[in-house]
């Protein structure tokens, strides 16, 4: 463990993200990761945002996804080794035998890839369904024994995702996102209750700035399993951290005992 403790310093990267230019936006992602990692405490973990290599330029991302990931996963796995860092790659539009996934890549300090995700809830609002194809593979990440859940933007409006990565084990769940104006409310609400009801942390970061008429508002968010916010970015590219410790997991799942007291064979999920 990087800490006695068993803290974890995290660091979300809340960018502007140009639609269409994966050079500039790995340019500019790499600035704000250099400037990350300077920060006291120096992050433990980099969390990216949601497509950051694409935005969601849909109509031509079959020209300008990343085929099988590799340029995405070979600039992460050295930044990573590089600077002795963990990063969930937030998401990035990768091309697989022909069809596109909206796919995270998760890093280990050494550059070593610990997992993958591919969102599995597509979001029909911005045409997803139409360019992109879903997971259909839940993940769990093994961040230095502190076991996170991924989920992807609209992913967090299905509870049932959040509850089964939670009732696995995980004790985070970490959200790159480009979720817009004007849902800033459901953002924060979803994801605070996402973190009340599975007594986790959640950790999300949005994208900044205007895409081809919509706006992108930031507000990135670290909240803790009692669903109080430890950060909470603004509008414009920042870098928000805070610091998380499992053992708080503990603390709330142990005071108030949700998942001693559920009660699975009176649901019913199959209608």
């Amino acid at each position: 463990m990087g800490h006695t403790d068993k803290k974890l310093a995290v660091a979300l990267i809340q960018a502007d993200i140009e639609i269409g230019s994966p050079k500039a936006n790995k340019t500019r992602l790499s600035e704000m990761m250099e400037q990350a990692v300077q920060g006291n405490p120096k992050p433990d973990l980099l969390v990216l945002p949601e497509m950051w290599n694409t935005g969601y330029a849909l109509e031509q991302i079959h020209e300008i996804a990343d085929p099988e990931g590799e340029d995405t996963r070979s600039f992460l796995s050295s930044f990573a080794r590089m600077h002795d860092v963990m990063i969930v790659g937030g998401s990035a539009a990768v091309k697989k035998e022909g069809r596109i996934f909206n796919t995270m890549y998760a890093f280990e300090r050494s550059g070593r890839q610990i997992g993958e995700y591919s969102k599995l809830h597509l979001f029909r609002l911005m045409d997803e369904e139409k360019h992109l194809t879903a997971g259909d593979e839940p993940v769990k990440l093994d961040l230095e024994g502190f076991a996170a859940g991924a989920s992807i933007c609209y992913d967090i409006r299905f509870p049932e995702l959040a509850r089964s990565l939670a009732l696995g084990g995980a004790k985070m769940l970490i959200v790159p996102a480009e979720w817009p104006h004007p849902r800033l409310q459901h953002w924060r609400t979803l994801l605070t209750a996402r973190a009340i009801e599975n007594q986790m942390y959640v950790i999300a970061c949005n994208r900044v700035g205007s895409s081809r008429g919509t706006d992108f508002f930031g507000h990135s968010l670290i909240i803790d399993p009692w669903g109080e916010i430890v950060a909470e970015g603004g509008e414009t590219e920042e870098i928000v951290t805070g610091v998380i410790s499992p053992e708080l997991v503990d603390e709330v799942r142990g005071r108030i005992p949700v998942f001693a007291d559920r009660r699975p064979e009176v649901y019913s999920d199959k209608k």
